[in-house]
C-alpha cells in the first residue's frame, strides 16, 4: 500500500477499512478486556474451589461463563468451526502474559516484561484478525524451507490483510494485524 498523500486520504482510509469491518472496535476492545478478566475470574474460581475445598466457589464459575458467553457473543456473533474456542483461548492466554509480564516488571527485569507484554499482544492481534477474517484459514499450512512456498504464502497474505497508515507498509501479516490493529481499535475516540 502506497503512503497516504494527505490526512484527507489517510482518514478515507480508515473509513474505508471500518465499512469492510464494520464493528466498533473501540467498544469491542473494551469488551474483550472484559471477557479477558471474566475468562480469569473463571480460573480463580476453580483454583479457590480446589484450594478452600468450598464447592461454593465452583457454584459461581457457570455465571460467571455464562456472562462470558453471552459478551462474546457480542465481539463474536458467527464462526466458523473451533473459531470460537480458539478465540478464548486467544484472550486468556493474551491476558496471562500480560499478568506475568506486570509480575517481571515489578521484579525489575524489564525485557522479560516487555517480551511478555509484546507476545500478548500478537495474541490479542491473532484474535482481531480471524474474527475479522482478516486471516485465511485455508492458507494456514505447514510450510517447509522452500523460498518459493514463503514468497507465495506472504503474497496471500499481503493480498488479505490491508492497512491504511501514513508509514511504510509493515511486512509480514502479524506485523500487518498488529498495524491494523492500532490504527482501527482507538479506544479514546467515542
Amino acid at each position: 500500500m502506497n503512503k497516504a498523500k494527505n490526512v484527507k486520504e489517510f482518514v478515507e482510509r480508515i473509513d474505508s477499512a471500518k465499512k469492510v469491518n464494520p464493528k466498533d472496535l473501540s467498544s469491542d476492545q473494551d469488551l474483550t478486556i472484559g471477557i479477558m478478566n471474566l475468562i480469569s475470574i473463571e480460573e480463580h474460581l476453580m483454583f479457590s474451589g480446589a484450594k478452600t475445598g468450598k464447592t461454593s466457589f465452583y457454584d459461581l464459575i457457570e455465571q460467571v461463563r455464562e456472562l462470558r458467553k453471552t459478551l462474546m457473543q457480542k465481539v463474536i456473533p458467527q464462526y466458523e468451526g473451533e473459531v470460537w474456542c480458539i478465540s478464548k483461548h486467544l484472550l486468556a492466554s493474551s491476558m496471562r502474559l500480560m499478568e506475568v509480564g506486570t509480575k517481571q516488571q515489578s521484579l525489575g527485569h524489564k525485557e522479560q516484561a516487555y517480551e511478555l507484554f509484546n507476545q500478548a499482544y500478537d495474541l490479542y492481534c491473532l484474535f482481531w484478525g480471524l474474527n475479522m477474517n482478516m486471516l485465511d484459514i485455508k492458507d494456514v499450512k505447514w510450510v517447509e524451507d522452500k523460498l518459493e512456498d514463503v514468497k507465495q504464502i506472504s503474497a496471500k497474505a499481503e493480498a488479505a490483510v490491508k492497512t491504511a497508515t501514513v508509514e511504510e507498509q509493515p511486512q509480514g501479516a502479524l506485523a500487518k494485524m498488529k498495524a491494523f490493529v492500532r490504527k482501527a481499535v482507538d479506544c479514546c475516540i467515542e
